[in-house]
């Protein structure tokens, strides 16, 4: 098992973004085998890398193809570094 820590960002270009952040960080809050901490500038995600990764494509993959333009950016460092 190797811990995952990984920083992300979701920056719709919309005028009304809030909402789309908002529901990005409740989807992977539904997770309970991942640990979310969000504040206002990123979210956090911890968790196992094999669990975690692919979890994050799928819900990347789920608002990269709505029709609004999205940008998401994302840090990983290969150890879970919880608070």
């Amino acid at each position: 098992m190797m811990g995952v820590s990984v920083e992300m960002s979701m920056y719709p270009l919309l005028s009304d973004y809030k909402l789309l952040i908002i529901d990005f960080i409740q989807r992977l809050k539904g997770y309970p085998e991942l640990k979310v901490i969000s504040n206002n500038m990123s979210t956090r995600v911890f968790g196992d890398y094999d669990v975690v990764m692919p979890i994050l494509m799928e819900e990347m993959k789920f608002f990269l193809q709505r029709p609004e333009t999205v940008v998401i950016v994302m840090k990983i460092i290969g150890k879970n570094l919880e608070e």
